[in-house]
Order: C-alpha cells, then structure tokens, then sequence
C-alpha cells in the first residue's frame, strides 16, 4: 500500500515539473538566458558569482533544506499519513515550487536585492521595514533553536551507548567527524576549483569519497577517540557552532557553501535512493491509519496540518535563500525553473519521505505491532513536542527502508541517517547566518548607519542575535524554544507575504498573477486564522509562560496585517495606473 501510493506521488511529481513549471518558466516568468544576471553585472568573487547549475542547485537545495522538511511532517503525521501526504506533494507543486521561483524570479530582475528589499521597489519603503522585522525575527529564532538542538544532537547523555545509537533518540555524536571532515572536504574543493581551475567531476568524486569514508570513521570512532568525561558539554558545542556560523558568513561564498552545500546535497542524493529503494523493495503497509481527525491533545486539522508541515511542502525561509544567496549565483535565467522548482520539489522528496518514514517505517518489536507501536508513539500531542523524539522516530523509520536492502545493519543505517539530518541542519544554520547578515546590512542602510555594511559587522550582529535565542532563558527554557511555537506561523506567513509581492511583480508586468495570488490568500489565510487560535491559547496561559508568546505573536500579526494593508494600497495604485497606460494606448 505504502509503496503503491508512493509511485502515485512519483508519477504526479514528474508530471508537475514536466508541464507546470515549464509554463510557469515560459508563460509566466517568460525567462530569458539573453539577460545579464546579477552573477554577472555585480560580480565580486564573495557574493556575487556565476555558478554552474549543478553546483548551484546543490547549495541551493542544502540551503532550503533544514531540520523542518524532516520535523514537520514527522509531527503532521498525528492526523494521519494521507492528509501530510497530499499537502507534501500537492502543496509542494502549487505552492512551494511556485514560492521558490518567484522569489528567485523577482530578486534575480531586481540585482539580487532580498525579497524585503524588493518588496520596498514594488509596494513601498514601509513595506520593506515590515519585511525586514518579521524576517529577523524569524531567522534569528529559527537559528538559535537550531544551534540548539544540533548541540543536543553533538552532545552525548548517560543513556547514550555506541553499541545502541537510539539509545537516545536525541543524541547522534557519531555525526560529528563526518559534518566536521564536510568543512574541511569543502574547503579544499572550493579553493582547486575555483583557484586552481581544477575540473569539478574528479574533484566531485574524490570528495564524496572522503565524505563517505568520514561517515565510516564517524561510526567506528563516535567520540573521536576521546573518553566521554573529555567530550564538550551542550553549552560547549553552542559555543563551536556560533563560531563556525561567523566563519562561514564571512568567508566568499565559492570557498565553503557552495562546495560544502553541494557535496551534502550528493549525501542526499543517496540516501534519498537508499530509502526510496528499501521502500519499494520492502514494501510495507501503513502503520497508521490514513486520517485521525481527533488526536488527543493536538489542535483542529485545519489549518494547523498546512502550518506545522511547513518546509516539507512551503516555507517563507525559502524566499531568502532564493533572493540572499541563490539571485546573487544563478548564471543564466533558465536555470532559475531547475534550482528554484527543481529546488523545492527536491525538498518536498524528502518530506514525502519523513510521511513514509514515520507511518510506514516503524517495527514492531518483541509482539508489538506497528500499528500498535504507531499509536504508542502518536498517542497524544504532548509526546510529539519533544524535538529530540520526533527526529529519533525519522530516523529509526527511513534507517528501516535501508536495512531492508541488507546493505547495512541497524547501527550502520541509523548512523548514515543521523548524518543527513545534522549535515542539513548544519547546512541551513551557515546559510541563514550569511542571510540574517544581508538583512542587518539592509536594515543599517535603510537607517544609516553604514558601519552595518561590512561583513564583519553585520556577520557578529547576526551570531549575536543568534546566542541570544539558543543561550538566554525564558521560564528555565532558552528563548528560542520557549517562542518555537511561533515559527511555524511566522514561517509560513513569510511564504504568503512573499507570494505576495511575487504577485504584484506580475500583475504589472501584465502577466498571469492567478498563479502566485490564490496560493497566496490560501496561506495568508490558513497562516492568520492559525495566529489568531494560538494568540487566544497563549492567553489563556498567560500566568504559565504564555505572556511573552501572546505579546511577541500580537506584534508579528499587527506587522502581518499592517503589510497586507500597504499591499493592498499598492495594488489601487497599479490599477490607477494601467487604467491610465490603457487611455494613452486607445
């Protein structure tokens, strides 16, 4: 049954990139390789590069790909498998794909400027102000709940055992050589090939071969050798990864991300086919029913299902990375349809995996079921807010779809999934950070204060604000997590506001805007009807910790409504004006 809805969704997915994006590509967008890119016009060998597709669409597709992809589906499934299922893929087709393009699309005409920035050109400059608020808020959360949570994963518990990797579903150190020889793999690559003039396929194999022989040794040696009293504590590694997230903001962008992004994305590669192939061969039934309306606990279906899958299917973080960093390295128009569609339908592959995964990759054990131990590990909402479990409940599903190809053993598959997961999250930590620097730097311009245009600056600002959220405490909870509940709508308000402005871009060129409006008020409305239960939530436990997330989501709405409302305005102004070009033509 898994397999046979997985070949449904297989055969869907190729038909949506097949004839969708290529209208979009050509109708729409009317996308042009005679154009000059910003890769080109503004080259500067840090920022702005010319990258091969690729290259570029592996640092694009690390990039976008974080914990979420892997996390919200992991938690949606509580509904059910067929609900997470159809908003993955579906969702990931008309609204994702269509998000990342257009992003791309108008911050790539636009000499890759940000989507905030952007949004200033098309709507006005208080928009940009609102954009750039909510898009530090949600980035600088984000991140410190990421630095956070791989700090978790780096770290080792007393429960942990090398002979059991799930002993402790949270702590995954055999990961640490294999994401640590990734940087250092990178760096080399990155300085032969763009200094040297090396070719990239021999350097691309040798590569991965050292990054699969560094997942190896991670799991024949997961403490490096050293004894576990000797091992860096959690508020240790926080400290390692902040420092490593400055580095690679600073640093040109040919020299680590892009090499470092596109030698993950090869990891991906694999164990995407690993786990796809274990499945078909396998093929197992769901162990969860296909839709469960009332989960004790857990919020309505509607709309929390379409928030909390959030990057399996679309994410307003995505939109930064289309217009921070991918705009600033696309060489031609036309790769824009495979690295910002191709990208994003990429990721929803894997959310479509963690559905899969999570349904229909656990075993029963010693007389449990899988259905029983499904309905054990979903029991309630509260045991699915652990991030720690969530991530361990992926991990043992898609490590089942590899050892049923009896290429690995339970350790040796659990290992290589630990890998994907911190390698994606380390990932996505090194290009938000070089993200949340460009937005500090368009913010000090917009305030003049130019000392905020250096990298340096910016990049420390940046880190700072990240510590923040990770180090600093709320009710015994650092502040990120204590305000994790407001990402998944912040993220996906994002996603609407930038389908908006994606909208307006096309309606003045005239164009077909229906494409990027109805997914547009789909999420704005899912996103803002989701706000409102969790604000009336929140207040109703004010006395326990609910002020702070009542007060901080009031704001992020009031800026939420205050940018449809400038939107809004801008429109009556285009219409104002078509309406004039339309007289003058007649």
């Amino acid at each position: 049954m898994a397999a046979v809805a997985t070949l449904v969704c297989f055969v869907v997915y190729g038909l949506g990139y097949g004839l969708y994006s290529r209208y979009l590509a050509r109708r729409v967008f009317a996308l042009d390789d005679a154009r000059s890119t910003p890769a080109h016009a503004l080259r500067d060998d840090v920022d702005y590069v010319p990258t091969r597709r690729p290259v570029l669409f592996g640092h694009h597709w690390a990039s976008i790909t974080g914990l979420s992809p892997m996390l919200g589906p992991a938690v949606a499934v509580i509904w059910g498998w067929l609900p997470a299922m159809l908003w993955v893929v579906l969702g990931g087709l008309f609204v994702g794909c269509v998000h990342d393009l257009g992003a791309l699309v108008v911050s790539m005409r636009s000499r890759g400027q940000s989507i905030g920035k952007v949004a200033e050109g098309i709507i006005g400059s208080r928009a940009k102000t609102l954009f750039h608020l909510i898009i530090f808020f949600g980035i600088a959360l984000a991140m410190g709940v990421f630095v956070y949570i791989i700090a978790v994963m780096f770290s080792i518990s007393n429960s942990w055992s090398p002979a059991d990797p799930l002993a402790d579903p949270s702590s995954f150190p055999t990961a640490v050589l294999p994401s640590a020889a990734l940087v250092a793999i990178a760096l080399v690559m990155g300085h032969l090939l763009y200094r040297r003039g090396m070719r990239l396929a021999p350097l691309t194999a040798a590569g991965f071969a050292l990054v699969m022989v560094s997942v190896w040794a991670g799991i024949r040696w997961p403490l490096l050798g050293l004894e576990r009293a000797a091992w860096p504590e959690h508020g240790g590694w926080v400290t390692i990864l902040l420092a490593y997230s400055f580095i690679a903001s600073v640093l040109p962008v040919w020299s680590l991300l892009q090499a470092r992004d596109f030698l993950n994305s090869l990891l991906l590669y694999l164990g995407l086919a690993l786990c796809y192939l274990g499945l078909f061969v396998s093929r197992p039934e769901f162990a969860a029913p296909a839709f469960r309306p009332h989960p004790e606990g857990a919020p309505s279906f509607y709309p929390f299902v379409f928030i909390i899958v959030a990057c399996g299917a679309a994410s307003g973080f995505h939109s930064l990375v289309s217009s921070g960093t991918t705009a600033k390295q696309i060489a031609r128009e036309g790769d824009a349809r495979a690295i910002g569609y191709g990208g994003m339908l990429g990721e929803s592959l894997l959310g479509l995996l963690a559905v899969l995964a999570c349904t229909a990759g656990l075993v029963g054990g010693g007389g449990v079921t899988p259905g029983r131990l499904w309905q054990e590990t979903y029991a309630d909402w509260g045991a699915m807010q652990a991030l720690g479990s969530t991530i361990g409940v992926f991990v043992a599903g898609a490590a089942h779809f590899i050892e049923s190809l009896g290429v690995a053993d339970h350790r040796t598959a659990t290992a290589f999934v630990a890998v994907i997961v911190v390698s994606f999250a380390l990932t996505t930590l090194d290009s938000a950070t070089r993200l949340l620097r460009f937005n500090i730097s368009e913010m000090g311009e917009s305030l003049g204060w130019r000392w905020l245009g250096d990298r340096y600056a910016a990049s420390g600002l940046a880190v700072a604000v990240i510590a923040f959220f990770a180090f600093y405490e709320v009710g015994g909870r650092p502040a990120g997590l204590a305000l994790w509940q407001l990402f998944g709508t912040v993220n996906q308000l994002l996603a609407g506001l930038a389908l908006l402005v994606v909208t307006l871009y096309l309606y003045r060129r005239r164009r077909n805007y229906w494409v990027t409006a109805l997914p547009m008020f789909f999420m704005m409305a899912s996103t803002l009807a989701a706000m409102l239960v969790n604000l009336r939530v929140f207040l109703g436990q004010w006395a326990a910790g609910g002020a702070i997330l009542f007060v901080v989501g009031s704001i992020l709405l009031v800026l939420a409504v205050w940018l449809a409302v400038e939107a809004v305005a801008a429109l009556r102004r285009l219409r104002r004006q078509r309406r004039v070009e339309d007289l003058e033509i007649a």
